[in-house]
């Protein structure tokens, strides 16, 4: 599954993309959770995914404070960092990912965030998300006060039937397309 969604993510043209951005974007700003939060924790696209550009720049121009991680080897974590300025505080990170430049960010915590953009590679309509593998966000995710909304940008070719689920994978609350909000059913609605 994955290799099939990154080769028809890969495929969009660059036109096709830039428009599905930022019409997800838009609808991302448009959730009550997002203009709820004060401290929302992005993550910073990279290849084909969705740009988070966009929604991090409308972030900091209406005043909230923007988070985004940094891959911390050695623990297997994401460390967390206020970014003020999307271009001068990022850098090439582990696998090409744009991360948070230490030096220049200041570190910050878990229980700050009240509103997170998670990555993911395919969705489904229960939750489910098929991330990079790393396992990352699922652990990142328990560590954040209890309640905060998360949240998932995808393109609508990243929808699927159903996502394969293991115990520790943790569900997304909401999912945004270029298409608009997915609803997501209940748990008691997965298929067996």
């Amino acid at each position: 599954m994955r290799a099939r969604i990154l080769a028809a993510r890969d495929a969009l043209s660059p036109q096709a993309r830039a428009e599905a951005d930022r019409r997800i974007a838009n609808y991302l700003a448009q959730l009550p959770e997002y203009q709820d939060a004060r401290t929302l924790l992005i993550t910073l696209n990279f290849g084909s995914e969705v740009s988070t550009g966009l929604i991090g720049e409308m972030a900091l121009a209406s005043g909230k404070t923007l988070l985004a991680p940094r891959v911390n080897s050695a623990t297997k974590m994401l460390d967390l960092y206020e970014i003020r300025d999307l271009a001068a505080d990022l850098a090439s990170g582990l696998w090409g990912i744009p991360e948070p430049r230490p030096l220049a960010c200041r570190p910050a915590s878990a229980d700050e965030i009240d509103w997170v953009l998670v990555p993911g590679i395919a969705f489904d309509r229960f939750g489910g998300r098929l991330g990079y593998g790393g396992g990352y966000y699922d652990r990142l995710l328990p560590l954040l006060p209890p309640g905060v909304p998360n949240a998932a940008a995808a393109y609508s070719l990243q929808l699927v039937d159903r996502v394969p689920h293991g115990r520790h994978d943790l569900r997304i609350k909401t999912l945004v397309t270029d298409t608009g909000p997915v609803p997501i059913e209940p748990e008691s609605m997965v298929p067996g």
